[in-house]
Order: C-alpha cells, then structure tokens, then sequence
C-alpha cells in the first residue's frame, strides 16, 4: 500500500476505502456522453467534515488530485476522476440535519438525494425547489454545478436557493458561509463563489437551502403550435401576463414523438394537430385553492389561444405527472435516441428564436441534427446533437457555443463545464477573465489538486 493510500485509509477507516482494481466501474464516471471514463487510484467515503480536511490536506500533501462525487448523475463529466487521483465519494454523507420551518431552510449533507430531501420535508409542507431532470441527484451536486431544472423559471435556480455552506477548503481548512439568512450585504460572498465551481475551489460539506411552500392544486396545460417562433414570442407575453408559471418548457416535435413513443404518454392531442405542429409549450401551474387555479387555466387557455396556439390541452393528475416525468427524463429518450452530444447553452429568451434556427441551420449544414426541448421561461436551450464525426461535431459546437455567447449568453446554463465543455470555454471566453479566474483558483487552492481539467482545460 502506498504512502497516500496508507494515509487514506488511516483517516476514513480500510473498510471505507476502496484501491486500485477493486475500484468498481460506476466511480469511473458520470453521465456525460463524450468523456472517456477513467479510473481513480483511491476512492474515500469520509464520513464528517474533519475526515474531508484530512483528506484534502493529505492530498495537497501528496499532490494527488481529488475530484468529488454525489450520485454520479452529471452531464458534465466534472465527476470523471483523473488518473491516478482521489475520489473523494459523500454517500455516507446523505443526513438531514434539520428542517427549520421557522426560518424555511434546510440544513444537509452533500450526499442527500432530492428525493430523500423531498421526503423529509414533506411533513412541514415545504420543499426544496431545485429539481434538475434527476431526482436521485444529489444536493452537493446541486451545488457544484448551480442547477437549475424546470422550475426555475419560478423559484431560481441553486444560486438563488443556497443560503450557506460549511466548506472545505483544499489545505484542509473548515469555513463557513452565509446561514440562514435572507440577504446578506458583508464582504465577499463567498456561498455565490463555491456553488457553480464545480469542485474546483472548496469541497461541500454542509448545505443551507431555502425552502418554499409546497401547493395543493396544479394543472398543466399543453399547447401545440404550427410554427417554432411562436411559441418563442408567447413565451415573454405569458410572462408579462401575471400568470406565474412554475414550469414554462418547449418540445420540439420530434422530441415530443420520442417522449410519447418511449413513455408511452397518453396526451389527447388528435393525430391531424399532431402532425401539422413543429413544437410545444407546456405550462404547469399551481395556486394554495382548486379556483384560483381553474382561473389561472382558463386565463391561460384564452392567451395560449390569442398567442397563436392550434389547441390548449388541460392535464391534470397522471396525465400531467407523467408529461413532467417524461421531460424530466428527456435525457435518457434523447440518448436512447442515439444522441452524441448534449448541450445546455442559455441566451436571453429574446434570442432563442434566432438561437434555435441557427444552430439547426449550422447544423444541416455539416450534416448532423440538432433538436431537442429547453426551459423556454428562463433561455435554457437543451440540443442533443446528433453527428458521429467527432472532428465535425467539435467544430459544430464551437460555432454553436460562439453563436450563444454573440446572442448574450453562455455555454452552459445549468450542467456546467465540467471536462467535456471547458475546452469550448478556454477557446472562447475573454482570456482576462479567464486569468482572473486562475488568480481565484490560486488562492483558494495553491497546489491545484481540485478537479485538475475542468474550467482551465487546454483547448
């Protein structure tokens, strides 16, 4: 055993522990499409935030690089270990350690799954609102990847909805930021600087999140449109309109297809509607009364209609739980699909009809195909790119990523950039920023052993 691993074990305990060959397959990876799967020299399953400091600090020590793990769910590959490097694995670390209806927070380990937060706080009638498509992801990696998901157009994403961290810092250093405040106007705010980094600046080991009401009544309204752009110019009008969605998605029509085939989606769409369609809005809606609801369905049946809409759709119980179920899992239609490439660009919502067309144009042009669904309210594009020459693909999303930039945007909105996107990013990004942020990385983590690769990878 080597001197690294010896230290490994001595702090988490042998049984906690795992090296070398008897490292299974699912630490190897996540779930992005284009990153190779590689296997880590150790994996460690610390149990508090004093055995994470030892680690880190042993890592430092050794100059072993750490990548860290929830469920494994990303799309980023920021979960790809590096070879010969530590897995630091939080799955013992999945406690709820309070749920404060007083203040309306959460208090949790980074290894709790949504659905396991979800279930222990549904007694206080609250819940954590960050729901990305997977619900057995875990709440670090809520953190590190500032998720969002389709309910973001109304309760924001992770940034908006972690209060406050304890955190481990690479020397192996605990801190603590923000709490269970509402706002918070002291210094630097260093929560809003480690959610999003990826595992690149400080590993989490305690999270604060805010939790939200849980309503009675919802009802989800499905409405297909003849033509793309108009379901992009209904968007900001049903927003302006004072009807407060919690889901406000686009799919587009073979996507739709895909869903209802694999799903087996029962919708009540007539087959004349269906074909003539080239996308869909879904409008999930909410309210604390069945009245309120039924007038915030009627309102938004009559604008759907006056938008342009060929039909409005009213779902309501399994019918609209499974739509949501099947766009929540689109991922999984869309790489059974055949897909080779998954991307989540965000542009302001005024943008995404230019967006959309020309990034399909860009791609017909080389002979791939771009399609796919997106959270309409807030931007969010989600394409699956199909192109099996990988020379061809890089050079499609490097133009679509620079189109999303022109247009205002970014080149990921919720999934990160972990190793599959940051080439894209260093070729693209203003090198000041991008200097800036290595004097960032430098001084949270002087000897560079967090997730090596991801935001600074070489193009």
């Amino acid at each position: 055993m080597s001197d690294a691993a010896a230290r490994f074990a001595e702090i988490v305990g042998g049984n906690h522990l795992l090296t070398g060959d008897a490292v299974p397959e699912d630490y190897w990876h996540d779930e992005v499409l284009t990153t190779a799967p590689q296997r880590p020299a150790y994996v460690a399953k610390p149990a508090t935030a004093e055995e994470v400091a030892s680690l880190l600090k042993t890592a430092t020590a050794q100059q072993v690089p750490v990548t860290a793990r929830g469920s494994g769910s990303g799309l980023s590959g920021a979960a790809v270990p590096v070879e010969g490097g530590l897995v630091i694995s939080f799955e013992r670390m999945n406690a709820v350690l309070e749920v404060d209806t007083t203040n309306q927070v959460a208090v949790v380990q980074p290894g709790v799954t949504l659905n396991e937060l979800d279930a222990a706080t549904a007694d206080s009638g609250l819940r954590y609102m960050v729901h990305p498509g997977e619900l057995s992801s875990s709440v670090g990696g809520n953190v590190g990847t500032n998720a969002g998901g389709m309910r973001a157009v109304k309760y924001g994403i992770a940034r908006q909805n972690v209060l406050g961290l304890q955190a481990v810092l690479p020397t192996g250093e605990i801190i603590r930021t923000g709490g269970k405040i509402a706002k918070v106007s002291t210094a630097y705010d260093l929560t809003q600087l480690i959610v999003g980094s990826e595992g690149t600046l400080a590993l989490a080991t305690e999270v604060i999140v805010k939790l939200h009401p849980r309503l009675e009544h919802s009802a989800t309204v499905l409405a297909p449109f003849a033509d793309f752009d108009q379901v992009m110019v209904a968007v900001p009008k049903i927003l302006a309109s004072g009807i407060l969605p919690y889901i406000l998605e686009y799919i587009d029509n073979l996507t739709m297809a895909a869903l209802v085939h694999t799903q087996s989606l029962e919708l009540g769409v007539p087959d004349k509607i269906r074909d003539s369609c080239q996308a869909y809005l879904v409008v999930a809606l909410e309210n604390r009364t069945a009245d309120r609801l039924d007038e915030d369905v009627e309102r938004t049946g009559e604008l759907l209609a006056d938008l342009g809409a060929l039909d409005a759709y009213v779902l309501e119980g399994g019918s609209a739980r499974k739509l949501i179920e099947a766009r929540e899992n689109a991922f999984w239609t869309l790489k059974a699909m055949g897909a080779d490439d998954l991307i989540d660009t965000v542009v302001p919502r005024s943008a995404m009809p230019k967006f959309l067309s020309t990034a399909r144009d860009l791609a017909s042009g080389v002979g791939a195909a771009a399609v796919g669904c997106g959270h309409a309210g807030d931007g969010n594009v989600h394409l699956a790119i199909v192109c099996k020459d990988a020379d061809v693909r890089k050079k499609l999303l490097t133009d679509i990523f620079a189109l999303a930039m022109e247009l205002g945007g970014a080149i990921s909105g919720e999934h990160g950039l972990g190793r599959a996107k940051s080439p894209y990013y260093r070729k693209l990004e203003d090198p000041a920023k991008i200097e800036l942020m290595r004097r960032i990385k430098q001084s949270f983590d002087p000897a560079g052993i967090l997730n090596p690769g991801v935001v600074f990878a070489e193009t």
